[in-house]
């Protein structure tokens, strides 16, 4: 493997809880493009969804539980503790001010989150703070830029590349595809899962199954 650059992954999500599905994504994407480090990071107020079911504390031990044994992720709360609306724009554009301008930024998201991209604030600019690397997740629909609104398809096609070295040369302006491994895992299905009384078991990791366990979360 190349020597790893300066560049830094982004994984955002309600984590609730983290799963491997999430840790995968955040693996193969440091692989693919070659990042010193993934950072995730727990949303604050996102505008697209409703709260966590479980509360930051918790979120943030489960985070925890779930990274320490590599040394390549980092949790990341600067979301949480906000009383207005967080946005990803606003939370990459802090990340860029502590940083630097030269730092490369990745953004991961998954092709579902992508289609959405247009209702998102300012998604123009986020090529202009970080490149994004777009997941292709086993559950979701075939990507076809076809299924893009047309001024989304332009700037996709604009930034598009094929060629991952181009994260650690430029520190922001490109849009990367990763096929995923396939791990059709959902938060949602294991807290479903938990409060049916049936268990989880091997969707996690066990760490942050006794986790759950020992505080009652998702019953």
């Amino acid at each position: 493997m190349d020597r790893l650059s300066n560049s830094i992954g982004i994984l955002g999500g309600s984590f609730d809880p983290i799963h491997f599905g999430h840790l995968r994504l955040a693996q193969e994407a440091r692989d693919f493009l070659n990042l010193s480090e993934v950072r995730f990071v727990p949303a604050g107020r996102p505008p697209h969804r409703g709260p966590a079911k479980v509360s930051d504390v918790h979120r943030i031990s489960m985070l925890d539980i779930a990274t320490k044994s590599n040394p390549s992720f980092r949790v990341d709360a600067r979301e949480l503790g906000q009383t207005e609306l967080t946005y990803t724009i606003d939370t990459l554009q802090s990340l860029r001010n502590e940083i630097g301008q030269e730092t490369p930024l990745v953004l991961l998201i998954g092709v579902d989150q992508f289609l959405l991209i247009h209702t998102w604030k300012n998604w123009k600019e986020l090529t202009n703070v970080a490149h994004l690397l777009i997941a292709m997740r086993p559950s979701a629909e075939p990507f076809s830029p076809l299924n893009l609104s047309a001024d989304v398809l332009v700037w996709f096609q604009a930034h598009q590349s094929a060629d991952p070295t181009k994260a650690n040369q430029l520190p922001a302006g490109h849009i990367f595809l990763l096929g995923l491994t396939p791990l059709a895992i959902s938060s949602t299905a294991i807290r479903a899962t938990i409060a049916a009384g049936q268990s989880p078991c091997y969707l996690l990791p066990n760490p942050v199954l006794d986790y759950i366990r020992a505080n009652n979360l998702y019953l």
